[in-house]
């Protein structure tokens, strides 16, 4: 019979590290857009169509739903924003799906 006392316990704070690389490559990917918020997003004042602006977005998107999907949806938003894409508010989704996105 075993005895529960003997096994050592694993400390309570152990995380998959899979979430860790997520959340560096998410600050890395929130690093690179504030940088370019602080100095090429200049030249461009006034460019975008959309509120909020699509760096605000990539930066909400990254923030809000990992570096994956945030990228991928700020990727998916930069080619909305030209002459030939829409205008308005559009904000970022609080939950993703496959017919928001597609149908958007």
């Amino acid at each position: 019979m075993t005895s529960y006392r003997r096994l050592a316990h694993a400390p309570a704070n152990r995380q998959f590290p899979g979430r860790m690389i997520s959340c560096l490559m998410s600050a890395a990917l929130r690093g690179a857009i504030r940088f370019y918020q602080l100095t090429l997003a200049y030249f461009f004042v006034g460019a975008c169509r959309y509120e909020p602006s699509c760096s605000a977005y990539a930066a909400e998107a990254v923030a809000r739903h990992g570096a994956l999907r945030g990228s991928w949806m700020a990727a998916h938003r930069l080619c909305r924003c030209g002459p030939w894409g829409g205008a308005g508010l559009d904000p970022v989704p609080t939950k993703l799906s496959c017919q928001s996105v597609e149908h958007a």
